[in-house]
């Protein structure tokens, strides 16, 4: 059983209409000793659909799935319950064939929803406007950085040390194309965020300074003090979110100062998936920046006969027309993961999404006082959400690896977000959320004790 479209007549016809005698005529420009001739080595030869499906399984069953053993792993990408009724209503035909509004105006259910997910990223986040998605968090992250520095007019971008070091690498990447300079650094493992040594780095050149909220060790960082000292320079704060269950127990970066609000919105309806495809998360806090925001933007207004519609608005911005003078190269959205968040948030509620945030806090406590008793093992913070890092005196890495081989995914190690510092070798990353059991933590405390023993 195989899928080939073409017979040899299509592409006989297709060789002739391009003006080639055989495909191979299509290739000349390779050079023939970068052209493969024969089988890959290493590579099987076909083989028939099912038996693939066959290979296919038996490859899936070396897999440790997130629901089949204890799972403490976050670092932006969390375990939490999606209901099924979030998978039942994305599948309906009118929204999973639903791909970006080209035509608006005829997409008036799309942007309904678009303008719904817009107005609850921005309550969310504290903001004035969100837009209508993007990517996912790192990327938003980066589009962020370029909108600073247009609104500023500078190019030096100071970045926490606290900082998910895959967002840092993202906008390190972006700069090589725009010449910013990028100030980083890596964090300490020390209690609480050094939100002096991050403002001591902020100048009057600076476009902005990004923090994580909370940070990549779990921390909660005072955001106001921060955003005081960037606007004193004249710079604008850029917080981001990984983990937005988060806001519905802390206080949301939009009323602590920030200008700028971008995060990863997958904790919410859309689930792990092996990485992706995840959701972008963009909001400002002040509406006189919005022409200066990138992605699609969802507005409301009223038809000729006074009817309430939804339009895509500001589109002059986008790659649609002035293409030269675009804010962005990101023209669509994550509209079906968006679709999720929104099934998801509107499942919640605010009083849901309340209750929600605090049980994963709640476990997060238990789990952090059950880790403290186990001898070697410390507490980093003084204070977290539902992450937090603790200090197991040797090599993280090594520690995790054996726990899963034992089958209790324990958490990230800081080694393997920042390979190369020693100084973070022994730092492990632990996540709880409402998913988590106390017989999964008291299963880790006791598979790590026995691992340090």
């Amino acid at each position: 059983m195989r899928y080939l479209p073409l017979t040899d007549a299509d592409r006989g016809a297709m060789l002739e209409k391009v003006g080639a005698k055989s495909i191979d005529d299509l290739f000349v420009d390779v050079p023939e000793e970068a052209r493969l001739s024969g089988p890959i080595e290493g590579l099987p030869m076909h083989a028939s659909e099912m038996a693939v499906e066959k290979h296919m399984r038996r490859l899936s069953k070396k897999n440790l799935a997130a629901g089949d053993a204890p799972f403490f792993l976050g670092a932006g990408a969390y375990r939490h319950h999606v209901p099924a009724s979030v998978d039942h209503i994305i599948q309906r035909g009118e929204f999973l064939t639903a791909y970006t509004p080209y035509q608006p105006e005829i997409a008036q259910g799309t942007l309904q929803m678009l303008f719904e997910f817009q107005s609850q990223v921005a309550r969310l986040y504290g903001c004035a406007v969100a837009n209508a998605s993007m990517y996912d968090g790192s990327t938003a992250c980066w589009e962020a950085v370029a909108m600073a520095a247009r609104i500023t007019k500078r190019d030096r971008v100071v970045l926490s040390g606290a900082l998910h070091p895959h967002y840092a690498e993202v906008v390190r990447t972006m700069a090589k194309f725009t010449e910013d300079e990028i100030a980083g650094a890596e964090p300490a493992l020390q209690s609480a965020p050094d939100n002096q040594g991050l403002i001591a780095r902020i100048d009057d050149t600076t476009s902005c300074v990004v923090v994580q909220y909370p940070d990549i060790l779990g921390r909660l960082p005072n955001l106001q003090e921060i955003a005081d000292a960037a606007h004193d320079k004249g710079a604008l704060l850029i917080v981001v979110n990984t983990e937005p269950v988060a806001l519905g127990a802390v206080k949301s970066p939009g009323e602590q100062g920030a200008d700028i609000v971008v995060g990863e919105g997958q904790a919410i309806g859309v689930g792990l998936q092996f990485g992706g495809p995840y959701l972008g998360l963009f909001a400002v806090r002040d509406p006189k920046h919005v022409r200066q925001m990138p992605g699609r933007l969802c507005g409301e207004t009223v038809d000729a006969e006074g009817k309430r519609g939804f339009v895509l608005t500001l589109s002059t911005r986008e790659q649609h027309i002035r293409r030269e003078k675009a804010t962005s190269n990101i023209c669509t959205n994550s509209g079906l993961c968006a679709l999720a968040f929104s099934v998801h948030m509107t499942l919640l509620g605010e009083k849901g999404l309340r209750a929600l945030a605090a049980e994963n806090h709640r476990l997060a406590c238990i789990a952090a006082d059950r880790l403290a008793k186990v001898p070697g093992v410390s507490v980093l913070n003084e204070s977290f959400f539902n992450e937090f890092t603790v200090r197991i005196g040797q090599d993280a890495r090594a520690v995790v690896r054996k726990l899963a081989d034992d089958g209790v995914l324990a958490g990230v190690s800081l080694g393997r977000l920042f390979p190369g510092n020693d100084a973070l070798a022994d730092g492990l990353l632990v996540a709880v959320t409402e998913t988590t059991t106390e017989e999964d933590i008291e299963t880790l405390a006791s598979a790590l004790e026995g691992a340090l023993s």
